[in-house]
């Protein structure tokens, strides 16, 4: 409660404190670089199993088909 009462006694303070951060803020903006498409190493999880006891024609699987996830 004590920064409003602050607020409302120097408010000219708070406008320019206010306009000083939208400055400075607004300039790091502008000077942080950025990179359209930066290089990163997504992470890649490979499954392989068989089962030798059924033959692969009965798989209920065998008929589905499955595609990468990109």
């Amino acid at each position: 409660m004590w920064i409003v009462r602050l607020a409302l006694r120097r408010a000219y303070t708070f406008v320019v404190l206010a306009v000083l951060i939208f400055i400075v803020g607004s300039l790091s903006i502008l000077r942080t670089p950025t990179d359209i498409f930066p290089n990163i190493d997504i992470p890649v999880v490979s499954i392989v199993w068989s089962l030798t006891a059924f033959p692969r024609r009965t798989w209920p699987i065998a008929s589905r088909r499955t595609t990468s996830a990109r």
